[in-house]
């Protein structure tokens, strides 16, 4: 049969009971610690097992038999209840027990409910504080007036005596029975005063001085001194708090912002189990990576250097300590890492950047030194750190507060990735949009042996983004072939860009309750995530839409007639984000421009200004932004490109918005001509732009009224009004992609990368280490 097992619940009420069984004295030096639990029970004992002066009779001693009997079995239950708490270990009732810390009196474990408590207790303390300062300072007893205690308590005769409490204000006791309470108070500017006044009052009431009222004076606390001490005390609790509650999270794997210098870290499987188990791997993989086929074969050789180094060491060659992926945000920096994690079979360690800098100084270095620690310990592995640029900036700037920190935590990182301490089993990847403000010792090899840059797919790569974001897509559409439409309607996108399309595109079929996505959802989203939110509930004023519809009449004819123009895709007078117009163009994917194209581009741009200068002879703000784009791009051509012939074949850096320059780099001279240069360049393209469009002034008009008709025009409503466009234009996957030597993006492995995600000695095969995710 099996036995029973005693509730722990049950086993410590009855310690408990015994506990309050003891005498006071017992039970305060048991909880000090002062005795211990044998101690008390002999003194127990021993206050019963009193030697008799005289002879005890036959039935005393069978009472002392019997008390002996009871304290045998107390003491054996006494020790049966340790016992049973040694072996449990739990907590009951706010009372824990541990081998080495011994008995804990009321102190749970630190979780939701005690901090509300340890508030409460916080807003009871500052309370009771505030109520004992307002007591100090009259209370609840009413504030009276100078007059009133003359007219109504004195000359009443309701007075017993005054107390000048602290020579600023006087306490009047009334005779018992008073309505108004035991007491009321007013102030007093001075004392002597006060005096006078009084003494004048009861002359005039005809008192006699031998029975004026009796007049005492006293000193008490206003409780200021203890209202001053409650920033310093809300300060203390705060840290003690800070302390309790990481004391308690450190052995949950917790932190907070006094866990100094510790490296927190959380395990999970990189790999699953199964084809069924689908819990324990990384959400995803190389698979799900698209668009930028280079930087994956980079990621798989350092993976392989890992798995099989003796394929690289029989020739050689050096494995490299890390590299850098870089490039604008939205391209898959993060997103690789996050599938090496999951392809990997060795443990991946990812931290961020700006975890390091903490409120205390030290703390940055220390968790660099416990980050390659553990490192270290897991190898061999890989090392991910985002946003790198957070500690990796360029040092010398400045010396003061948490730049000074940061330097501290670069020269730390310095030193682990190849100074005298270092590991050549240890891989280190950093992702950085930033890389131009990092340290040159970080980037130098031998820390990071290799930068991979990771741009704007092309349209190849765009395709394969598609394919892999429209899998999990309900539609009936053709996926590939709408992969490869999409592509081309999505030029410069990156891949974070793609993935909004989708998303776009179902919520949009949600939102019209459909139960497919059709090609018209992703047209919208497109729009959508280029343009801007459509506003068609905007109400426009009737002139003011006849402004518009001209305004984007003008760029649509102008980018109809200029060779190097992009092809127009559609044209809108409904209002979208800032613009109260939209024109949507399909742009050529091209490196390299002449300055023939980027003067037709400019001269595009301005066809809103000049339509709106030909048919209402004046100009409105609307053009705002085009003459800002017009302008960036006449001073490219000046001061980056050396397009201009007076100020020659020079090229200079240009600030970026945000950017402070303290001197230019070259001479006011050179300034001033520049800015000649770039007028003049901005005027030509105006004048050959209002000429066009005035040679085309009817097609202008056309397009307008057919605007301010219907608000949106595609490109076969263009062709019906303008006749074909007369110079050849690409606009399908097929034409952008011909001569490029294939259809589809090239995912071919180089030879030594075949199987590269497998051990390939067979005989040393270890055992799959976890993911470390460095918190």
């Amino acid at each position: 049969m099996r036995a029973q097992t005693r509730c722990p619940c049950r086993t410590y009420s009855k310690g408990l009971v015994f506990f309050f069984a003891l005498p006071a004295k017992l039970r305060v030096s048991l909880i000090h610690g002062k005795r211990s639990i044998a101690s008390h029970l002999k003194a127990l004992k021993s206050s019963f097992l009193v030697v008799p002066k005289v002879p005890l009779s036959p039935k005393d001693r069978e009472n002392q038999h019997q008390n002996h009997l009871n304290l045998l079995n107390l003491d054996l239950e006494v020790d049966r209840n340790l016992k049973t708490v040694r072996s449990q270990q739990r907590i009951c009732g706010g009372v824990s027990f541990n081998r080495r810390e011994g008995w804990n009196w009321g102190r749970p474990p630190i979780d939701e409910n005690n901090r509300n408590q340890l508030l409460l207790s916080a807003a009871i303390t500052i309370g009771g504080l505030a109520a004992f300062s307002w007591v100090m300072m009259g209370g609840s007893a009413p504030e009276i007036t100078w007059k009133e205690f003359s007219t109504d308590y004195l000359a009443a005769g309701q007075v017993e005596k005054l107390e000048v409490v602290n020579k600023k204000y006087v306490r009047v006791w009334l005779k018992p029975g008073h309505m108004k309470g035991r007491y009321v108070w007013f102030n007093i500017g001075s004392v002597d005063t006060f005096e006078r006044n009084m003494e004048n009052a009861q002359l005039d009431l005809g008192i006699e001085p031998p029975n004026f009222l009796p007049l005492v004076y006293g000193s008490e606390s206003d409780g200021s001194f203890l209202m001053s001490l409650i920033p310093t005390a809300l300060m203390i609790g705060f840290f003690l708090y800070l302390f309790r509650t990481n004391a308690a999270a450190g052995g949950r794997g917790g932190g907070g912002a006094v866990s100094l210098g510790s490296v927190r870290a959380r395990q999970r499987s990189s790999r699953r189990t199964s084809e069924s188990d689908s819990s324990n791997y990384a959400s995803f993989l190389l698979l799900d990576v698209a668009g930028c086929e280079e930087a994956k074969i980079e990621i798989m050789e350092f993976v392989n250097f890992l798995k099989n180094p003796q394929q690289y060491h029989n020739l050689g060659a050096r494995i490299p300590k890390g590299a850098i992926l870089s490039g604008p945000p939205g391209t898959g920096k993060t997103l690789l890492a996050k599938a090496t994690a999951g392809e990997a079979n060795v443990p991946f360690i990812t931290v961020n950047g700006s975890e390091f800098l903490e409120m205390f100084v030290g703390v940055g270095p220390s968790r660099v030194r416990d980050m390659f620690a553990m490192a270290r310990k897991n190898a061999p592995c890989i090392l991910f750190m985002d946003e790198i640029d957070a500690v990796g900036r360029k040092r010398g700037r400045s010396n003061f507060g948490g730049q000074s920190e940061q330097e501290n935590t670069l020269n730390q990182l310095l030193v682990e990735m190849d100074g005298f301490n270092t590991t050549t089993n240890v891989i280190v990847l950093a992702g950085t949009n930033r890389p131009d403000i990092l340290d040159p010792a970080l980037m130098r090899p031998g820390r990071f042996d290799r930068q991979i840059y990771l741009g704007a797919p092309d349209i190849k790569g765009r395709a394969s983004i598609f394919k892999v974001h429209l899998a999990g897509l309900k539609t009936s559409l053709d996926k590939d072939a709408m992969a490869r439409k999409l592509a081309a309607l999505s030029p410069g996108f990156t891949g974070a860009d793609v993935a909004n399309v989708c998303n776009e595109a179902a919520l949009i079929a949600a939102r019209y309750g459909l139960n497919s996505i059709e090609q018209t959802h992703f047209e919208q989203a497109i729009e959508r995530v280029v343009a801007g939110l459509e506003k068609k509930t905007q109400v426009l004023q009737p002139e003011e839409k006849k402004t518009v519809a001209y305004h984007e009449a003008g760029h649509a004819v102008a980018g109809w007639f200029l060779e190097f123009a992009d092809p127009l895709l559609k044209v809108s007078i409904i209002p979208r984000g800032k613009g109260l117009g939209y024109a949507q163009y399909l742009p050529r994917e091209q490196f390299l421009y002449t300055k023939e194209q980027l003067l037709d581009r400019m001269c595009m741009t301005l066809g809103g200004r000049a339509s709106e200068q030909i048919f209402f002879g004046r100009v409105t703000t609307g053009a705002q932004d085009d003459l800002k784009k017009v302008t960036q791009m006449a001073y490219a051509q000046i001061v980056q490109y050396g397009m201009s012939d007076k100020v020659g074949n020079v090229s200079f850096d240009m600030p970026q918005q945000g950017d402070m320059v303290l001197e230019k780099p070259y001479s006011e001279e050179t300034a001033r001509l520049i800015d000649e240069e770039a007028r003049n360049m901005i005027s030509e393209a105006f004048d050959r732009t209002f000429q066009l469009l005035k040679q085309n002034k009817e097609n202008v008009e056309k397009v307008a009224l057919r605007l301010l008709e219907r608000e949106v025009l595609n490109k076969e409503d263009m062709v019906e009004l303008l006749g074909k466009r007369p110079f050849a234009e690409k606009s399908t996957y097929e034409e952008f992609v011909e001569g490029t030597g294939g259809v589809e993006e090239d995912t071919s492995l180089p030879k030594g990368l075949e199987g590269w995600n497998e051990q390939k000695d067979a005989g040393k095969a270890s055992p799959e280490k976890p993911s470390l995710e460095v918190a």
